[in-house]
């Protein structure tokens, strides 16, 4: 690992924790779901792919299989990236998402040896046939001590009514993989993220150990100083919609004079709209409005100064 990277993943981790001012002096690559504009999103050739490329965090989603194992699925079922309807195509739920229901092969409705039969690189390239869901124990083990670690408490919400108690399954998976407390490896620090407002605050509330970032989106009217006032003291940053910073920059500086980091999302080559490039675009939040990190498909492309 370069130390400019070690550098930099260390600071940023600290900042979001109060060690040190809100904002580091260097500029976090976070890779949004591995390098996933160049490789199947959420595999170890996405995750292998995000190193090589200079990511100083590497992205990962995290669901729950039906035996309790942490799984690496930004989806919370497993039809758009896997082949899941060719292998077990009576497995499927009714579910209504957003007004609509449609089949869905929940990832809580199958075992963890079920999952890795599963084809989850096809869907973007044929050249991918062999990948497969990581876990979140084998996505530790790629990238400790060479970046930081990003993972998402993904779609809380669908575990209601289930045996499932997420923030203790992470929780212990930090403590079984040594990433939190006194024996962690500063080499890998761990941010927490979710856009679940009751589990930011049930993170907050367990004392994590662990910087924690609130997601969030916004329609209509928003109140930067109401957001920032309403959960200073509970999360240790934000990562709002990229389109939220940009109608609202004073949101970046209310969350610094409070402590809090600022890590907008999602920055992709395919995707640019006013600018000519995605590093143009990317620069402009880093340089010109203060983000302290980004979410990004195309980690070779985060700029440096």
């Amino acid at each position: 690992m370069r130390r400019a990277a070690a550098v930099t993943v260390v600071a940023m981790a600290a900042a979001m924790s109060g060690g040190v001012a809100a904002q580091p002096a260097r500029k976090a690559n976070v890779a949004h779901r591995g390098a996933s504009a160049y490789a199947p999103e959420h595999t170890i050739a996405a995750y292998t792919l995000a190193l090589r490329q200079g990511a100083d965090f590497v992205e990962q989603d995290l669901a729950v299989t039906k035996d309790g194992v942490l799984i690496c699925l930004h989806d919370p079922s497993l039809e758009r990236t896997t082949d899941v309807e060719q292998k077990f195509p009576a497995r499927f739920t009714e579910v209504t998402w957003e007004g609509k229901t449609r089949k869905a092969w929940l990832a809580n409705d199958f075992t963890l040896a079920e999952i890795k039969t599963l084809d989850a690189g096809s869907w973007f390239d044929a050249r991918f046939a062999d990948q497969r869901i990581p876990t979140f124990d084998e996505a530790v083990a790629l990238i400790r001590g060479k970046a930081g670690l990003y993972p998402e408490l993904k779609t809380p919400e669908i575990y209601e009514g289930r045996d499932v108690d997420f923030v203790a399954l992470v929780e212990a998976a930090l403590d079984r993989l040594a990433l939190r407390g006194a024996g962690a490896d500063p080499r890998t620090p761990v941010i927490l993220q979710t856009f679940g407002e009751s589990t930011a605050q049930a993170l907050s509330a367990r004392k994590i150990g662990v910087p924690v970032v609130l997601l969030f989106d916004t329609r209509g009217s928003f109140d930067a100083a109401a957001k920032v006032a309403q959960w200073k003291g509970i999360v240790t940053g934000f990562g709002p919609a990229k389109d939220v910073v940009a109608a609202h920059p004073e949101f970046v500086r209310l969350a610094h004079d409070a402590g809090l980091t600022v890590t907008p999302y999602t920055f992709r080559a395919a995707a640019v709209r006013g600018y000519a490039s995605v590093q143009d675009e990317m620069a402009h939040f880093l340089y010109t409005l203060g983000v302290d990190a980004l979410f990004t498909d195309n980690p070779d492309r985060f700029p440096r100064r």
